[in-house]
């Protein structure tokens, strides 16, 4: 089996951390850190579980100045500011991640899931597969035969069948879906009144976006509910299904390390036990922590 690296949509599970966690823990300066603590906890699972050999955590600065703004700046436009605790607490989750070995991927053009699709193709050729970790249906795009979607808290792991099962659609179909169904989370438009189940059929019969617009005439006669009106649709949105490819598209060409040895899960920075201090992370998880480094079982 080829070696593995596991990349993280670190985002998100900050994110969830922020929601799910009760916001009663501060650090030595009186500041909220729950997603920290939620988020230490669950990469601490993570190499417990994993015990990954390359793993890369990557976060996003890019909400507002991403490449996709400059080509449609309505991109994420509904989206309100993080709050600055919030961002606060990135900044935590981040040194978290370096100080426990992990590779951490940001930039201020490229979203998280642009730079992990830019290591996940960098990583390939090096003869890696890829565990991309992270619940986001836009990563089935990236999922090839040997690669896998996992989401830890939730135990949920999928690969390419699984991706079809999940979206009616096979991996290198996922953006061109997107485009037609928009995302209303990313203010992406996709084609109005196109759904998941009829995106879905037109892809099965058209095999790509571009083959669908271009024999969008034939749709109307296509033995399937609402054909006609699907049919002038995708005359009448043609451009802005072609606009939503573009933001819908994992961009693969980041700028991520190329070096296959970047990605190597390190030791544990010794100066961990100074910031876990200055976090208030408690006694478990430093137990947890010495358990991981030095190999023992926290079983």
């Amino acid at each position: 089996m080829s070696a593995t690296v596991h990349l993280v949509d670190g985002s998100l599970y900050v994110c969830r951390a922020w929601f799910a966690q009760v916001p009663d823990a501060h650090d030595a300066d009186g500041e909220p850190v729950h997603a920290v603590h939620g988020f230490t906890r669950f990469l601490l699972d993570l190499l417990e579980r994993a015990k990954p050999t390359h793993v890369a955590v990557a976060f996003d600065e890019s909400l507002n100045t991403s490449f996709r703004n400059t080509l449609y700046p309505a991109y994420k436009a509904n989206r309100p500011a993080a709050p600055p605790d919030l961002l606060r607490q990135f900044a935590g989750c981040k040194d978290v991640a370096r100080a426990l070995g992990m590779t951490v991927l940001v930039d201020d053009q490229y979203e998280a899931d642009d730079l992990i699709g830019s290591a996940h193709t960098t990583m390939r050729t090096h003869g890696f597969r890829s565990v991309i970790i992270s619940a986001d249906k836009d990563f089935g795009q990236l999922i090839g035969a040997a690669d896998e979607q996992w989401d830890p808290p939730r135990n949920q792991r999928w690969d390419g069948a699984g991706v079809k099962s999940r979206l009616g659609v096979h991996p290198h179909q996922v953006a061109d879906y997107l485009a037609l169904t928009g995302d209303a989370v990313d203010n992406i438009p996709g084609v109005p009144g196109i759904g998941p189940k009829t995106a879905a059929i037109l892809l099965h019969h058209y095999g790509t976006l571009d083959a669908l617009l271009e024999r969008a005439d034939e749709v109307a006669f296509l033995r399937t509910r609402g054909a006609a009106a699907a049919a002038m649709r995708l005359r009448e949105h043609a451009a802005l299904a072609r606009l939503s490819r573009t933001l819908t598209g994992i961009a693969l060409d980041a700028p991520v390390p190329a070096d296959a040895d970047a990605y190597r899960q390190r030791p544990f920075d010794p100066a961990i036990g100074d910031l876990f201090e200055r976090l208030r992370l408690g006694p478990l998880t430093r137990a947890r922590v010495r358990a991981i480094s030095t190999g023992a079982s926290t079983q």
